[in-house]
C-alpha cells in the first residue's frame, strides 16, 4: 500500500468496530488516516478523540458521522475521499443493528436488513470502485454466511449470483417477511441467517467481476468471520461465553488480514476465518434456532 493511505470503519463506536480503528491506528503510520464512522455526531467525535490518545496510536484519527442505512450519503463519502486522496485503502464494514432474543424477528426486520444487508450492498457498489491498487476492502459477517446454513430450496437465489441478484433476493425475503410467507418458503426466522448469507454472497458477486484484476494489483476484497466476540450485540445471544474474544483479540485476525504483505488469491473473494476458508457449501439450516425464537 502506499503512503498516506485512508482507511474507513464503519460501525466503530464501540466493540469489534472500535477495536478495529484502534488496531488500524496502531499499525499504520503517522502520515495515515482512519476514519471512525458511526450515526452519533458526539460519539464518533468522543471516540476518535480516545483513540488518538492511546498509547500505541500512531495514526491520525477522525470521526465522520455515517448512517449506513442511507445509500445516498456512502456514496457521497466514497465521491469524497476519491476526490480528496484519490480513493481509500482500506474499509471495513462492520455495522450491526443490534437485536435482542426476546424481541419480534419480523418486527425489526426493515431495521436489520437495512443495516446489515442494503448497506454492504451500498458499501460494495460505492467503494470497490475508489479503492487503489493494494487495497483491501472487509464486510464483517459470521461462519452463518455459508450457504448450507439455508434451505436448499433459497440456493439458486445465491449461489453464483451478481450483486443485483443477491439485491433482488434480500428484498423478496424483506417482503416474505412481511407477507407472512417466509416460513413457507423456506426462509429461517432467526434473520441473522439468511442475512450473512446474503453479506458472502454481495461480496462474493463483486470479487467475481473483480478478481483478475485485483489479484494482479495486490488488493484484496473479502468476508471475514471475527468468531465468538464478547461484545454487547452478541452476549444476549449465548448462554456459554467461555470461548468469547475480547474485541481486541478478535481484531487482531482481521488486521493481520489487512496488512498482509501478499494476497493469497486462495482468500480472494472468500469468506476467512483466522487466516482460513469457510467453504461456501458447508453448514446446515439451524433448525434448532428457528425453534427457540418467536415469529
Amino acid at each position: 500500500m502506499n503512503a498516506s493511505r485512508i482507511a474507513l470503519v464503519t460501525g466503530a463506536n464501540q466493540g469489534l468496530g472500535r477495536a478495529l480503528a484502534e488496531g488500524l491506528a496502531a499499525r499504520m503510520p503517522p502520515d495515515d488516516l482512519v476514519l471512525l464512522t458511526g450515526r452519533s455526531h458526539r460519539r464518533v467525535t468522543d471516540a476518535a478523540r480516545e483513540v488518538n490518545r492511546l498509547p500505541g496510536t500512531r495514526a491520525r484519527v477522525e470521526g465522520r458521522v455515517l448512517d449506513v442505512t442511507d445509500t445516498d450519503a456512502i456514496a457521497r463519502l466514497a465521491e469524497d475521499l476519491r476526490a480528496r486522496y484519490g480513493g481509500v485503502d482500506v474499509v471495513v464494514s462492520n455495522a450491526v443493528a443490534r437485536l435482542l432474543p426476546e424481541e419480534s424477528q419480523a418486527e425489526r426486520a426493515d431495521e436489520f436488513i437495512d443495516v446489515a444487508n442494503t448497506a454492504t450492498h451500498a458499501i460494495l457498489r460505492s467503494f470497490a470502485p475508489v479503492l487503489r491498487p493494494g487495497g483491501r476492502l472487509l464486510v464483517v459477517a459470521s461462519s452463518l454466511g455459508t450457504l448450507g446454513h439455508l434451505d436448499p430450496r433459497l440456493h439458486h437465489l445465491f449461489d453464483g449470483a451478481s450483486l443485483e441478484q443477491v439485491e433482488y433476493a434480500v428484498e423478496s425475503w424483506r417482503s416474505a417477511i412481511h407477507t407472512r410467507t417466509a416460513a413457507e418458503a423456506g426462509w429461517p426466522t432467526w434473520l441473522n441467517v439468511p442475512s450473512k448469507v446474503a453479506q458472502v454472497a454481495a461480496v462474493r458477486a463483486v470479487a467475481t467481476e473483480r478478481r483478475e484484476h485485483d489479484l494482479a494489483t495486490g488488493t484484496l476484497i473479502a468476508s471475514v468471520c471475527p468468531g465468538m466476540v464478547d461484545t454487547a450485540t452478541s452476549r444476549p445471544w449465548f448462554g456459554d461465553y467461555s470461548q468469547a474474544q475480547p474485541p481486541a483479540q478478535a481484531a487482531g485476525a482481521v488486521l493481520d488480514l489487512i496488512f498482509a504483505e501478499h494476497v493469497d488469491p486462495a482468500l480472494y473473494g472468500e469468506l476467512v476465518r483466522f487466516g482460513k476458508v469457510l467453504p461456501w457449501y458447508d453448514g446446515t439450516p439451524p433448525v434448532e434456532q428457528d425453534r427457540m425464537l418467536t415469529p
